[in-house]
């Protein structure tokens, strides 16, 4: 059995089996597409995909995928730096894009072919037997699927190595855990460049069978129009949903509500439960380990909780002396695991790699969390302060603070993630700076150079920063200024 099984026959194939953004396509016409994709990219040593919410993002995923060759998602939004050092790290050669579209300001480099992918295209080889894409061998389950790129607390995002065995042992884990079927319609709105959009989202509707519609943007309405049997969201757009009451009542229809990305306020979790007549199931994960911890369908949905590990993944808490944490629902431990569903390492990055693992073989989330008796798991937070969880995305402050120092008025910069009720957290900067730059100039310069979602909310001018005897900014006294 192949990766994305639901293209191999057997589970029907509607003419709206997948609709992205509107468009509606079979998925014997992805497969064909797709499989045009993978003729023209078959040996390259990575395929980059500016992974906007279409269906020629899905198109240039599973091309990727059928040929083998490792997909890049590229932030949309991502900028100039960032999409420099992803395509220029990753060793993409080239760039998938709809044709048509604008390419990034400031363009995509040097040694880059740019390859537009079209949904009409024809497969230049035999589509017979063997498989989803007939003419390519299903790739070793040991072959890299993605590389992800994830913010660290410090410097550039580092690319996670994702193997297609993990992903294959995760989207099966999670269709148990969640009595996932082919008789389900998933709806969501998430970007396509992460575990959760795209992975989940995406390649999970073409492993089980179940059809799949993308809204484009997450709003209440189009959630509320789609009609599905199970939603996935983050807390930002669960927050959303709840407010609108009439799109809330419309999803009681549903089998599953599932939040995801960053906790979920317990507020919400009430209000979602009140009008859909449905408690939300939680999940845990990371781009690293993909998503390794859920509440059942069948089970208990307690608030504030992610449930249990999903079958086969091993968990433990451990503290800051490397002993074991009891597993009783107060004491906090950094969360370890183990498990089918974890990365293969950092590209390029073998210090970073050996440190992501202890010495018996466990990976460090750097995520602190408490287990109750029965089992259950609650993340309470960060190991560090300085990775921000904001509307879904993960954000490392001192990419932010880099970007920050770059502008010539600034002498130093320290970020922090203040409490929000929309977004879980918000991107705030404490900045020392000269007084003729404003705090919304500062604001449009990191937007200009990383992706927007990580541009600061709220920039604090300051004529210094609090630090500690060895020069660390104290970042627990800035945000207790906020």
């Amino acid at each position: 059995m192949g990766l994305l099984t639901a293209l191999e026959g057997g589970y029907g194939d509607a003419a709206d089996a997948l609709r992205i953004d509107g468009y509606a396509m079979s998925r014997e016409r992805l497969l064909t597409a797709a499989t045009a994709v993978a003729d023209r990219i078959a040996g390259a040593p990575a395929l980059a995909v500016l992974a906007r919410p279409t269906a020629e993002t899905v198109t240039a995923v599973v091309g990727g995928l059928l040929a083998g060759v490792p997909v890049v998602p590229l932030p949309p939004d991502s900028g100039p730096t960032e999409r420099e050092h992803i395509l220029r790290d990753s060793g993409a050669a080239l760039l998938a894009v709809r044709p048509g579209d604008e390419l990034p300001a400031g363009g995509v480099g040097a040694g880059i072919e740019v390859l537009p992918v079209e949904l009409t295209a024809r497969a230049e080889r035999s589509q017979g037997s063997g498989g989803a894409g007939g003419a390519y061998p299903e790739p070793a389950p040991e072959r890299t699927a993605f590389v992800l790129y994830t913010s660290g607390t410090t410097g550039a995002p580092k690319g996670a190595l994702i193997p297609r065995s993990a992903v294959a042992a995760d989207l099966d884990a999670l269709a148990e855990a969640w009595q996932w079927t082919a008789e389900d319609t998933l709806v969501h709105g998430l970007p396509l460049f992460h575990v959760h959009g795209l992975v989940l989202g995406v390649l999970g509707a073409l492993r089980t069978g179940s059809k799949l519609v993308h809204t484009g943007r997450p709003t209440p309405g189009a959630y509320a129009a789609a009609r599905g049997s199970l939603y996935f969201g983050v807390p930002t757009v669960w927050g959303r949903v709840a407010a609108d009451e009439s799109a809330a009542r419309a999803l009681g229809g549903a089998r599953l509500l599932v939040s995801g990305s960053a906790p979920l306020p317990v507020p919400v979790f009430e209000r979602l439960a009140a009008l859909t007549g449905q408690a939300p199931i939680e999940r845990y994960g990371m781009t690293e380990t993909l998503i390794t911890v859920s509440t059942r369908a069948d089970g208990e949905r307690r608030p504030g909780s992610v449930g249990l590990p999903l079958e086969g993944v091993r968990t433990r808490l451990v503290g800051e002396d490397g002993s074991p944490v009891p597993h009783d629902g107060e004491t906090v431990g950094e969360l370890q695991l183990a498990g089918p569903t974890l990365f293969a390492g950092y590209l390029n990055r073998p210090d970073a790699s050996a440190e992501a693992w202890t010495e018996d073989g466990w990976f460090r989330t750097g995520d602190v969390a408490v287990i109750d008796p029965d089992g259950f798991h609650r993340i309470v937070g960060r190991a560090s302060v300085d990775l921000i969880k904001s509307g879904g995305y993960r954000i490392g402050a001192g990419e932010v603070e880099a970007a920050l120092r770059d502008h010539p008025a600034v002498a130093d910069a320290a970020v922090v993630g203040a409490p929000d009720e929309d977004l879980g957290q918000a991107v705030v900067a404490f900045v020392i700076a000269d007084g003729a730059v404003t705090g919304d100039r500062l604001i449009s310069f990191v937007a200009e150079r990383l992706s927007v979602h990580k541009r600061p909310r709220r920039v604090v001018l300051v004529e210094e920063l609090p630090r500690n005897a060895m020069g660390k900014v104290l970042k627990k006294q800035l945000l207790e200024r906020l």
